[in-house]
């Protein structure tokens, strides 16, 4: 073979190896810049798609604490009407910082209502700059440990104390005590019987309250209506001689006689729940064509559902309580609880805090302060009132 032929064939073998190597390798490197192109196309949309998200929960997020905010501007609007209104009731209004030491008596801190009472106390106490302390009864019949810790907080030399007496006479004895010692007396809720006061020379200065027998008037008008005035109807009542529980009782009592309906014995159950079961189980089973049942107050009322709710009944029977406790707000979402009549235990103590100023200032109050608002909620309702206390 020749140098020339030689040469040619070498030059053949070099272009078929670099043709080789070229077919070979270019499709690797395709695979590898598309999928270098794809990665970037998923990173690309990944990267939009989360800031889609991102920027879908923070418009989300807005727009739930717009709806929460105004919420709040709706719900809370009866409670900041109601706290104007005692306010104007109660002006001229006290001086703040006298360094006044107040005290208070409740019942007992088990139910709710008088825990939010004592919430109400303490927070006027702070905006005012005084001190408060606030003690309460074991049980709501501790009618003598209520008397008990009035005596104990007239040795402590408060300047005023504000009582919400168990019944209307245990506590007169040391009304008539803390006036000899020169401390202010009002009451928060629960009155006094007048006459004995005026008997044993007592004086309460003044007093904090609510229409209790419109209460329980607004409750039986609540059942007379779902029942078209027709049925029989039962009154559970708290403490018989407590002033909150006759005026309920005696108001429910009233509206159902009004409306013609055949009203059982009144029962007593002392604004305890395991009573109220055993008093509402011992009604149903004396009287299966019960239709309606109205409560002293929320405990006793869901003290009642729950004898329904076990006996099958609650479907046939309508029950109403007072107060308005957190506990018996789910139980009216939930559709056991038909309604109940809301006050306001936080005004009550923010009520009593500011009477209490105003008595140690000199104030005369000439006649009861009535300006705890109420209200019947029901299922229908009580979303607007979250806000409430």
């Amino acid at each position: 073979m020749n140098t020339t032929m030689k040469r040619f064939l070498g030059m053949v073998l070099v272009v078929t190896m670099l043709l080789t190597l070229f077919v070979g390798c270019s499709p690797k490197e395709q695979d590898v810049e598309t999928e270098k192109t794809e990665q970037a196309a998923k990173e690309e949309t990944t990267e939009a798609a989360s800031t889609e998200k991102a920027e879908t929960t923070e418009a989300e997020e807005t727009e739930a604490t717009k709806t929460t905010e105004a919420a709040e501007d709706i719900t809370n609007s009866a409670m900041k009407e109601a706290e104007e209104a005692l306010l104007k009731a109660l002006e001229p209004l006290p001086e703040k910082d006298t360094g006044a030491k107040l005290g208070a008596i409740e019942s007992t801190l088990s139910n709710p209502f008088w825990i939010t009472m004592q919430n109400g106390y303490e927070d006027a106490a702070e905006e005012y700059g005084v001190t408060i302390e606030v003690k309460a009864t074991t049980t709501e019949t501790d009618l003598t440990g209520q008397l008990d810790i009035m005596n104990a907080m007239i040795a402590q030399e408060f300047d005023a104390i504000a009582i919400s007496p168990l019944t209307e006479q245990n506590l007169i004895p040391g009304i008539v005590e803390a006036n000899k010692a020169d401390i202010k007396v009002v009451t928060v809720g629960n009155n006094v019987n007048k006459e004995a006061l005026d008997a044993a020379e007592g004086v309460v200065v003044a007093h904090v309250t609510s229409d209790f027998k419109l209460q329980g008037q607004m409750g039986a008008d609540f059942i007379i209506e779902k029942l078209n005035g027709e049925g029989k109807v039962a009154v559970i009542e708290g403490i018989p001689g407590a002033t909150q529980s006759e005026a309920r009782k005696n108001g429910a009592l009233e509206a159902f006689e009004a409306a013609g309906m055949e009203v059982l014995p009144v029962v007593t159950a002392n604004f305890d729940r395991q009573a109220a079961y055993d008093a509402t189980l011992a009604l149903i089973t004396a009287n299966p064509d019960l239709k309606g049942i109205t409560c002293g107050n929320d405990i006793m009322a869901l003290g009642a559902i729950q004898a329904l709710k076990e006996s099958d009944m609650k479907e046939q029977v309508f029950v109403v309580g007072v107060d308005f406790i957190d506990e018996a707000r789910e139980s009216i979402k939930n559709g056991e609880l038909d309604a109940t009549v809301a006050m306001s235990p936080y005004l009550f103590g923010k009520g009593g805090t500011i009477v209490a100023l105003k008595a140690i200032r000199g104030d005369e109050f000439n006649e009861d302060i009535i300006w705890t608002p109420q209200k019947l909620v029901e299922k229908g309702n009580v979303d607007t009132m979250e806000g409430w206390k």
